[in-house]
């Protein structure tokens, strides 16, 4: 008996690898559609069912994607919302690497560029010449 149903398990993998072939599958755009699905339940949840065809309609469009032939139009996708999602999360990105070297350095703004720059603390009174545009200030580090 336990010997037929492994046999049953490996036969179902095996048909659904078959079946996915040529598809696009699951991706990271995918996965937040999901997480938006589940948030967007737990929603209708609390507005009593207000919010079910937006739901179903998301869910299908999950489906849609994931069983997709079209696998270069569903990765075009993906890269767009990955690119979203690098513009979106860079800053914050920043500002924690930032956070983490405050003892070590410390961090100017040029005057004339808005770029960043930072300078090793403890060095005093410092001339700081931008890398991106040739402007020179004075600061103190």
């Amino acid at each position: 008996m336990k010997e037929r149903f492994s046999q049953f398990l490996y036969n179902a993998r095996q048909n659904t690898a078959r079946f996915m072939t040529g598809r696009n599958g699951n991706d990271q755009f995918n996965v937040f559609l999901m997480i938006c699905s589940l948030l967007l339940i737990l929603l209708s949840a609390l507005l009593k069912g207000r919010l079910f065809l937006l739901v179903i309609a998301l869910l299908a469009y999950i489906y849609f994607r994931m069983l997709s032939r079209n696998v270069y139009k569903r990765q075009e996708e993906n890269g767009r919302y990955l690119r979203l999602k690098y513009k979106l999360t860079s800053r914050f990105r920043l500002l924690g690497e930032r956070w983490k070297q405050r003892r070590d350095f410390k961090f100017f703004v040029c005057p004339s560029c808005r770029a960043t720059l930072r300078v090793p603390k403890g060095c005093g009174k410092i001339k700081i010449v931008c890398r991106k545009c040739g402007t020179s200030f004075t600061g103190k580090s």
